[in-house]
C-alpha cells in the first residue's frame, strides 16, 4: 500500500462504483464523471492504467478462481485488496442508498405539492361557501321580498275586514237610537 496514494485508490473505487452501476442510462453519466474527475485530479489515462496494472499485474489471470492457491500480486497484500473491494462495495451501497433517498425525497416533494394544491382548493371552496352564507343569492332575496309583500297585503286586508265589521256594527247602533 505504500506504493499507492490513498487518494488514487479512492478515486479508482469511485470510478469502479460508477461504471458498475446497474441503473439504465448510467454509463454516459459514469463516463462524464470519470472524465471530469480525471481532469480535476490531473490523472492521465496512463496513470490509471498503471494503477490497474499494479493491482492486477497479469491480465490473463484476472478470472476469479475458487481455489485457495491464488496467485498474489507482488507488493499488494490480500488485506489491501479486500479493503479496496469493501470500499468499492460500500461506495456502491451508499450511492444506491443516496439514489433511494433522493427518489423518496422527490416522491415526498410531489406529495407535499399535491397536499398544498388540495389545501388551496379546499380553502377556495370554503371561502365560496362562506360567501354564499353571508350574502344570500338573488332568487332567495326575491322569494323573501315576495313573501313579505304578500304577508303585508294579507295583514292589511285582515285589518280592514276587522275595522269594517266593527264600524258597521257601531254605525247601525247609532241609527237605531
Amino acid at each position: 500500500m505504500s506504493d499507492f496514494d490513498p487518494k488514487e485508490l479512492k478515486i479508482l473505487s469511485d470510478i469502479l462504483a460508477l461504471v458498475l452501476e446497474d441503473q439504465p442510462g448510467q454509463s454516459a453519466t459514469a463516463l462524464e464523471t470519470i472524465k471530469n474527475r480525471a481532469r480535476k485530479n490531473n490523472i492521465t489515462g496512463g496513470a490509471l492504467k498503471n494503477l490497474f496494472q499494479a493491482i492486477a499485474p497479469d491480465p490473463s489471470q484476472a478470472r476469479p478462481k475458487r481455489s485457495t492457491s491464488r496467485t498474489k500480486a507482488p507488493g499488494i497484500p490480500d488485506d489491501y485488496r479486500t479493503q479496496l473491494r469493501q470500499m468499492a462495495d460500500s461506495i456502491t451501497r451508499l450511492d444506491t442508498d443516496l439514489r433511494a433517498a433522493r427518489t423518496q425525497n422527490d416522491h415526498l416533494r410531489l406529495q407535499l405539492q399535491q397536499a398544498q394544491q388540495d389545501q388551496n382548493t379546499t380553502q377556495s371552496l370554503l371561502a365560496d361557501q362562506m360567501t354564499r352564507i353571508r350574502y344570500p343569492s338573488l332568487p332567495m332575496i326575491m322569494v323573501v321580498l315576495a313573501a313579505g309583500i304578500l304577508s303585508g297585503i294579507a295583514g292589511t286586508e285582515v285589518f280592514h275586514l276587522i275595522q269594517h265589521l266593527t264600524m258597521t256594527a257601531t254605525d247601525n247602533a247609532r241609527s237605531l237610537y
